[in-house]
């Protein structure tokens, strides 16, 4: 006979500090370690913290918590963080990883404005790449949405599946907003999947970033995929909690996606029972 067993993957669970706005960085690296994440992934923005390396390896250092990952400041409101060249920071991102001991860069495509950047975008990464052991891992975006129009926002475009990357980022908040089958997705990015963004979405042209569980997302089947196919990468909660009414409500929340995504990467699997 077979009895049940239970298989925990080696993928850690992240907490993305972006999960915590409006708090701070800081707020980020204390709820994490007094949640039990297995660390945080920094994503540099406004936040003078967020973009001060020695700042992030004291408080790293302070709560005990690795720093896993670095999202290089690619959103609209960080044009100007760490250069408005976006390939400059790209390198700082590249540098701050391998001071900070983290294992991945998160890097948006270019907005399709930035022209120049574009062309050069897959050629460039993967120059990058080969020069360092941090993954480079290219983020899947959506199209932009008013009313019964769409935009194409990114370039070479917000389906990364389309181009060829060394690593990918999966972000089901996002395949909800761009309407796209997350796990064909998965399937097509296969073993190039390095790197999981984990949050939640019903489809809104707004990117929602739910808490896992609580939208349309197949986030349950995607960590029972990563457990059994022996995913090495890590898992990180980016999660909107800006409607929290209070630092124990998104503590909630918080607390709340960190279970459900430790209970779903654990799979259960058939071995064979030794006879006595």
């Amino acid at each position: 006979m077979a009895e049940p067993h239970t298989r925990i993957t080696d993928a850690k669970v992240a907490l993305s500090t972006a999960s915590v706005y409006p708090e701070s960085t800081a707020t980020a690296f204390e709820i994490a370690a007094r949640l039990g994440y297995d660390g945080v992934e920094v994503m540099v923005w406004t936040d003078p913290v967020s973009q001060d390396i020695d700042a992030l390896r004291r408080l790293s250092d302070y709560h005990q918590v690795p720093i896993l990952a670095v999202h290089a400041p690619c959103l609209l409101i960080t044009q100007r963080v760490w250069s408005t060249d976006p390939w400059t920071k790209l390198q700082r991102a590249r540098a701050a990883a391998e001071k900070l001991g983290a294992s991945a860069v998160v890097v948006h495509p270019p907005f399709r404005w930035q022209r120049q950047y574009a062309r050069d975008f897959v050629r460039g990464v993967w120059r990058m790449a080969d020069e360092t052991d941090v993954r480079f891992a290219v983020e899947n975006m959506y199209p932009w949405r008013y009313r019964d129009r769409e935009m194409l926002a990114y370039a070479p475009d917000w389906d990364v599946t389309k181009d060829d990357y060394r690593h990918f980022t999966i972000d089901l908040s996002h395949t909800a907003t761009a309407r796209t089958d997350a796990l064909d997705m998965v399937d097509r990015m296969a073993d190039r999947l390095g790197h999981v963004h984990l949050a939640d979405g019903r489809g809104s042209a707004k990117d929602e970033h739910l808490v896992p569980g609580r939208g349309t997302q197949p986030c349950a089947e995607l960590l029972e995929r990563l457990a059994v196919t022996g995913f090495d990468g890590h898992v990180v909660i980016e999660v909107n909690t800006r409607r929290a009414m209070s630092s124990a409500e998104r503590e909630a929340d918080l607390a709340e996606a960190l279970a459900f995504t430790r209970l779903h990467l654990a799979s259960a699997t058939r071995v064979p029972r030794t006879s006595s």
